[in-house]
């Protein structure tokens, strides 16, 4: 006997009875199929009798005849209710073993049906975006000039703040000379504030081949133990001044900057000028989209796949008990009765956000937005290398932890967006 039907259009039950006798002709089979390959000593390989079999592994037979029932149970039962594609596994809800039968429920999980048509566009509001001016083009090359400026001797005879002072040095603490205390020919930018506290300041008016004794005292939490907080002298010498020239705003610079051969300054501002724009767009764009995320959830109502949401309340559960403390985590694990109140506590928003990625994935299927396989490990591979990592271990962190799809969804979340505010940008 077997019953399926649909709760909803996510949730699906499987009742069904295995008979006793149905469940001794799957023992019989499995059992003969065992005994066909079995090499059990006192009998010749393929003539061990079935009985002695069944008698040897009744518990291994037993249990794999079950398992073959259930799966059956399974495939008919989504055979008559039309599912091809579960999104979660399926979870045996009971398994009551009675003297002539087992009774059997089944929950399987599918994705839920939603009608998209053009309702979503109502979410995303307008957005301007400033235009960006000549000034701020300007003012980028110019900081692109001083990263690449020419350290050269200056003609200036006063050392000031942001030149760079080439001295020498030597360190005293109770009249003892410093170990690690002094240095040759060393070039300090006034003004970096690189050394301790008061050092660069008291350098500011010296003159090229004068010498001065300054004082200084260390920070009570200096990296060296044994002299923080301690006051300190050093002999200084200004051996030489040196400053920074920026590099010239031309042709060269773009074709340095750019690493092309044939760049042109009107190229790299044209470069900057886009780049300004994205990043204007981005900072327009940021605060709309949590606009259109929480419009989109009120204005669908979904069924949302039991085993889905019970994930997410897991996963949000777990977020949770990194935060806590010992005793908080403790208290959270032997008392059940606060475990449940936190999962009623994050239920509402597990339900949102699984029925804000359904929502997402309808809408970016309908405006023809996807992340290729491709694109996702190019990405992966630049977050990488930008945080010192090695790509391919990343990858396959995200790979062995069933990551992927997680941040898949969260590109295309983002692309979506992106496209949806693109459209709606003042002046487009």
């Amino acid at each position: 006997m077997l019953e399926a039907k649909k709760i909803d259009s996510a949730n699906s039950i499987i009742k069904a009875v295995i008979e006793n006798q149905d469940l001794e002709a799957k023992k019989d089979k499995i059992a003969k199929q065992i005994a066909k390959k079995a090499k059990i000593q006192g009998f010749r390989p393929g003539k061990v009798p079935v009985k002695v079999v069944k008698k040897m592994y009744a518990a291994d037979i037993e249990q794999d005849a079950i398992s073959e029932a259930v799966r059956e149970v399974l495939d008919n039962g989504l055979k008559e209710l039309g599912i091809t594609d579960m999104i979660a596994e399926p979870e045996v809800t009971k398994f009551e073993k009675k003297d002539d039968k087992i009774e059997v429920e089944i929950k399987v999980y599918t994705r839920p049906e939603i009608e998209i048509g053009d309702e979503y566009k109502e979410c995303v509001p307008e957005v301007e975006v400033p235009e960006v001016t000549d000034e701020e083009v300007e003012e980028e090359i110019k900081k692109i000039a001083e990263a690449q400026a020419e350290t050269k001797v200056s003609r200036k005879r006063i050392l000031k703040e942001g030149l760079i002072g080439v001295i020498d040095f030597t360190g005293y603490i109770d009249g003892e000379k410093m170990e690690n205390g002094s240095a040759e020919a060393y070039p300090l930018e006034i003004g970096s504030n690189s050394f301790i506290p008061g050092f660069e300041e008291q350098l500011v008016g010296m003159k090229v081949g004068e010498s001065k004794r300054i004082k200084v005292t260390f920070p009570e939490n200096y990296g060296a133990k044994e002299i923080a907080g301690k006051e300190a002298e050093f002999d200084v010498t200004l051996q030489e001044i040196q400053e920074k020239v920026p590099a010239e705003i031309n042709d060269e610079l773009a074709k340095k900057y750019m690493a092309k051969e044939d760049a042109t300054l009107d190229e790299l501002k044209e470069m900057i000028k886009q780049s300004i724009e994205e990043r204007k767009k981005a900072e327009a764009f940021a605060p709309k989209k949590e606009e259109i995320l929480e419009c989109l959830v009120k204005k669908y109502e979904i069924d949302l796949p039991e085993s889905v949401v019970e994930k997410e309340v897991e996963i949000m559960i777990n977020n949770e008990a990194q935060k806590m403390t010992p005793a908080e985590l403790k208290e959270l694990q032997e008392n059940p009765e606060k475990l449940k109140e936190l999962k009623e506590k994050l239920l509402p928003e597990a339900k949102d956000r699984v029925k804000l990625t359904f929502i997402i994935d309808a809408i970016a299927k309908k405006e023809g937005v996807d992340v290729s396989d491709q694109e996702l490990t190019q990405i992966l591979y630049y977050e990488a290398i930008m945080q010192g990592q090695n790509p391919q271990d990343v990858v396959k962190y995200y790979q062995e932890n069933n990551l992927l799809p997680v941040i898949k969804m969260n590109l295309i979340e983002e692309k979506l967006l992106n496209k949806l505010l693109e459209d709606k940008v003042k002046g487009n």
